[in-house]
């Protein structure tokens, strides 16, 4: 059975061809192609593959009662990055989150609380449909953090953000974010790599077809199917230029929606990656040389930057970015700037870190206006900063502090 499932791992992976190839894509596939003892190994050192998923399908069609739910509260933990989750049976189905009730936990397992006072509560601040429990009233439940003080938690970027929110008057700021992620085997080597090489340089991957060019895309469009279900603002989705690298987007939304619904995704993908016995990393920077780094580049607009003339607004706040690029820096990855150190580079399509930029259809600049943007003249921007492991709740709410509130 093992062997089954490794098998069908392998097969939703489509890495290797069996008709003849030619020219340099004939060279790649060479150096993706394995022996075919290492092929009946391929990802046996998950665990996950090794169990019989089908097994679940006979609890899951069992009827459990109609006035009961279950309902995943999840929330973030001290690293600032990191999902953790757990579930509880509600006794009635919930019409708003405002039903739901306040809930504990132990703070001093997840880098948030001392021992001696560790319970830590979760505030539930936003529903959805929940793609994984069989029940068609399951929801998953996005919560913010709170010490035994009743403070927030100092990973609880969502307090200060809605602050901001509150303040903000008529203004409708709009976000849409661009989440770029890695996928691994549990070793920690990028999905589809060969053991001992590397595949050909970047170049034929993005938005690629064929299975020496894109790995695991079976994986990808469960995720797209899972957070249309869940009620994500999902916007699509699309190879990235390195391989076993890809991007999904959400949005546009507001501020909060959009913050909320990227993280319920990251949950979503990595809970399906599980399933398929592969690891999901949003490390900007998993592979050192000359492969692009990831990021969760943010567009971000106004109700005067998408009206006539808008551009005169785009720029102003453009203005107002440059003179605060070390504090925006500080709020794009959780390590207030470290991560971001080894991506931003001034190299594979980043600004350096070190100097605010900006320029027109330029990706090699702090912040991006589209061309379309340019040639109406009015729209949107592109900050490029974020790290793919940022907070959106920290980005949105220090664009919008920056742009909007000072």
């Amino acid at each position: 059975m093992r062997c089954k499932f490794i098998t069908m791992a392998f097969r939703v992976a489509g890495l290797f061809l069996k008709k003849e190839l030619t020219g340099p894509v004939q060279q790649q596939l060479r150096l993706l192609s394995t022996s075919n003892t290492a092929r009946a190994q391929f990802l046996s050192n998950s665990p996950n593959t090794a169990l019989d998923k089908s097994i679940l399908q006979r609890y899951k069609s069992l009827e459990t009662p109609a006035n009961r739910v279950q309902a995943t509260y999840l929330w973030i933990d001290g690293t600032g990055e990191n999902i953790r989750l757990k579930d509880r049976v509600l006794d009635k189905v919930p019409s708003s989150v405002e039903d739901l009730p306040d809930w504990q936990y132990d703070g001093s397992s997840t880098y948030q609380a001392q021992g001696e006072n560790s319970d830590t509560t979760l505030k539930p601040r936003a529903l959805y449909r929940d793609p994984f429990k069989p029940g068609k009233n399951d929801i998953i439940v996005m919560c913010d953090t709170y010490s035994a003080d009743g403070k927030p938690t100092a990973s609880n970027k969502r307090a200060a953000f809605q602050d901001d929110i509150n303040q903000i008057g008529d203004q409708e700021p709009w976000f849409g974010i661009e989440q770029e992620y890695t996928l691994l085997d549990v070793d920690g080597r990028p999905f589809g790599w060969p053991d001992n090489g590397f595949p050909a340089p970047q170049g034929p991957y993005y938005c690629g077809v064929g299975a020496d060019r894109v790995y695991a895309r079976d994986l990808v469009e469960a995720h797209a199917i899972a957070c249309l279900y869940a009620g994500i603002d999902f916007a699509g989705t699309n190879a990235e230029v390195m391989p076993a690298q890809w991007e999904y987007q959400v949005g546009p939304s507001n501020g909060m929606k959009a913050s909320d619904d990227l993280w319920v995704s990251r949950y979503i993908l990595q809970r399906i990656a599980e399933e398929y016995g592969v690891v999901v990393t949003f490390d900007p920077k998993p592979m050192e040389g000359q492969w692009n780094g990831a990021g969760a580049h943010t567009n971000f607009s106004t109700k005067a930057m998408r009206a006539d003339g808008g551009m005169k607004a785009i720029e102003k706040a453009i203005e107002k970015l440059s003179k605060q690029h070390q504090r925006h820096i500080r709020a794009y990855d959780p390590k207030e700037g470290k991560d971001n150190e080894r991506r931003l580079v001034g190299r594979l399509e980043t600004s350096s870190i070190d100097k605010f930029s900006w320029g027109v259809a330029n990706r090699a600049v702090s912040v991006r206006v589209p061309r379309g943007v340019a040639t109406a003249g009015k729209g949107y921007f592109e900050d490029r900063r974020p790290s793919s492991n940022c907070d959106p709740y920290a980005v949105c709410g220090a664009l919008v502090r920056t742009c909007l509130l000072e």
